[in-house]
């Protein structure tokens, strides 16, 4: 938030405020990414790693070449 002081200049009081919203912000953004990082890897992502790793071993081609 930006006030005008008495002079026409500008202040800027509510910086302090702002940080507050940036750390819990900065909080829950850390909390969630926590509570995504603890979730089981599906079924079907592993069946497809374990399918690239075989082919990886086996010599085959991912078709990026």
């Amino acid at each position: 938030m930006i006030d005008r002081d008495d002079n026409g200049g500008s202040q800027n009081r509510g910086a302090r405020s702002d940080l507050g919203s940036t750390d819990a912000i900065a909080s829950q953004l850390k909390q969630y990414y926590t509570s995504v990082e603890q979730e089981p890897i599906p079924d079907n992502l592993l069946n497809l790693l374990e399918k690239l790793d075989a082919a990886e071993r086996s010599g085959g081609s991912n078709g990026a070449n």
